[in-house]
């Protein structure tokens, strides 16, 4: 079911798809491929609200958890939210609390897994991209963007192999798949 489309046209789709009732956008893909830009630029276009993974993954070593966290916080049906991560002093942070009713665009490394779908899809009809670019490129991108993920690639890169290469953590397919992010 994949359809690959370019970044523009990914935004015109997702924001196509707010506009006819998508209540849920899930963003996936590894790091420094384009999906905050993605996220963004979506909600830009929609007005709709982006959660970002990076905002409450518990620490360097958090990917699988805050994956976790998609389903059992941000899209629950009562009381939907997050724990900040409080990545400067390398603990929780406060509760973020969202509102059930609005639609949410959620975005980062770990997002596309089936529970996170079928979580979606309570919320009402979702839509699912993975973002994708070159490892050389996303590297070079996600260091520009933080030189401080420098001494943490590796390790998270090991995580996002893990994640990957677990069936049950992903989605074998999506409704587009984004180059050039």
């Amino acid at each position: 079911m994949d359809r690959t489309v370019s970044f523009d046209v990914a935004v015109d789709v997702l924001a196509d798809a707010c506009a006819r009732g998508a209540r849920t956008i899930l963003i996936g893909g590894r790091s420094g491929s384009g999906k905050t830009t993605l996220a963004r630029a979506v909600a830009e276009r929609t007005g709709h609200r982006v959660v970002h993974l990076d905002d409450f993954y518990p620490g360097w070593g958090g990917l699988a958890e805050g994956s976790r966290m998609v389903a059992r916080d941000v899209l629950a049906p009562v009381n939907p939210g997050f724990t900040r991560w409080d990545w400067e002093n390398n603990r929780s942070g406060g509760w973020v609390p969202l509102d059930p009713s609005e639609v949410l665009i959620v975005e980062g490394v770990g997002t596309l897994t089936p529970e996170n779908l079928r979580a979606a899809r309570r919320r009402g009809r979702s839509v699912t991209a993975r973002v994708e670019l070159r490892a050389t490129e996303r590297r070079e991108r996600a260091l520009a963007r933080d030189p401080g993920f420098v001494a943490w690639w590796d390790h998270w890169a090991n995580q996002e192999e893990r994640h990957a290469a677990d069936p049950a953590n992903v989605l074998s397919a999506v409704d587009l798949v984004v180059t050039g992010g």
